[in-house]
């Protein structure tokens, strides 16, 4: 429920109107919707302009000019004045909408952009999107080794590091624990070699392995798919994450970051396994005991490591209890915006502290619970 409030203080720019919603920005909207649900928020959520087809070579001109064009959004007027502003982009192309939906920096005290993805290496192609970032007040990206170029850029040291979220109240598996019938979970990108070692463990040992079939496709209803996405990651035992594009050196050059599934996993309590991101930040997140089983990429060792730890079913409930009980503590979406709020020196309003008591909840929950979960299937 959207807090009521004599005038919304904050104003979200949302994209969930203008394209094709692929699965990434899912997201970005659950984001947006837990920030509803615990400030006093009004969505500006334009469209694509249907008189102008702009939008289908803006984004290639803007890499070469310094000008900042329309890429074909409707002009949103801005109705009253906000405390607070707050745009959420996939990648710094997304700034050129941003740009074009209004006077939003004249009536908006204060004004944050967080960018999901920025590679080292696109620094300088992206360098006259990435100056659009001189507006805002705070910037916040998921890549903490893009920090320093990003700041270089924009001539100020007003960029940051802050990590994904996820709203573990929707991931949760507690109170209602559901058979974890799904043995092991990738979607995105997979390693050849591993993918083909757990298709034989599917033939050969009767592995329930869930994979990707399809390409990243559009998006019908981005709560129904995060909806899904979380009932099937609530009945997953094993869950593979590795570092963001690990298989495109030739993009992410040397940089490691740890990507949503890590946090998505942990908060679901299926079991972490992949290769760790060792950026220095990773265990600084996930400092726990057992957060995640070390799977390098491109290892076909695969029934080895799942018959070991179907061997220790006791561990493998502490591990999954672990996950979720520091998920639901420290990586909820509401610990995302308490830190840009005290950032930007805004003060966070009672439903927040009022979620994170409901967190605190849940999270004893999972301790005194610990002898419900269901028994782990042996092999």
């Amino acid at each position: 429920m959207q807090v009521q409030s004599e005038r919304p203080r904050t104003l979200i720019f949302s994209q969930r109107n203008l394209s094709t919603i692929l699965p990434y920005r899912c997201a970005h909207f659950e984001f947006e919707d837990v920030i509803s649900q615990i400030d006093s928020v009004e969505m500006l959520a334009p469209r694509i302009d249907p008189t102008t087809q702009r939008h289908m070579y803006t984004k290639q001109l803007a890499y070469h000019t310094p000008f900042a064009l329309n890429p074909g959004i409707e002009h949103k007027p801005i109705r009253t004045d906000y405390d607070l502003f707050m745009a959420i982009c996939g990648n710094p192309a997304d700034l050129l909408r941003v740009n074009a939906v209004g006077n939003w920096r004249r009536s908006c005290r204060k004004a944050i952009c967080l960018i999901d993805e920025v590679w080292m290496t696109e620094i300088g192609p992206y360098r006259n999107f990435l100056r659009m970032l001189r507006k805002f007040d705070l910037v916040v990206i998921y890549y903490s080794q893009s920090v320093k170029p990003v700041n270089e850029v924009i001539g100020e040291r007003k960029c940051i590091f802050l990590p994904p979220g996820v709203d573990t109240i929707r991931f949760c598996p507690y109170p209602n624990l559901a058979e974890r019938t799904v043995d092991v979970y990738s979607i995105g990108r997979r390693s050849a070699i591993t993918h083909r070692a757990f298709m034989q463990m599917a033939t050969e040992d009767h592995l329930f392995y869930l994979y990707d079939t399809t390409s990243a496709d559009r998006v019908l209803d981005p709560t129904e798919h995060r909806i899904l996405f979380a009932n099937i990651c609530k009945r997953t035992r094993y869950f593979i994450v590795n570092p963001g594009l690990i298989d495109r050196p030739d993009k992410r050059g040397t940089q490691i970051e740890m990507g949503n599934r890590y946090f998505e996993a942990a908060a679901s309590g299926s079991i972490l396994l992949g290769e760790r991101p060792n950026n220095g930040e990773f265990e600084k997140f996930f400092d726990w005991p057992d957060a995640l089983v070390d799977l390098p990429y491109d290892s076909p060792d695969v029934r080895r490591v799942l018959t070991e730890l179907d061997r220790q079913p006791e561990r493998q409930s502490a591990m999954r209890r672990m996950n979720v009980h520091e998920a639901l503590l420290r990586h909820d979406w509401a610990y995302r915006w308490e830190a840009i709020l005290k950032a930007v020196g805004i003060a966070p309003l009672p439903q927040l502290e009022a979620r994170k008591d409901h967190l605190r909840n849940l999270a004893g929950q999972v301790i005194q619970n610990e002898t419900r979960e269901h028994p782990l299937q042996q092999r």
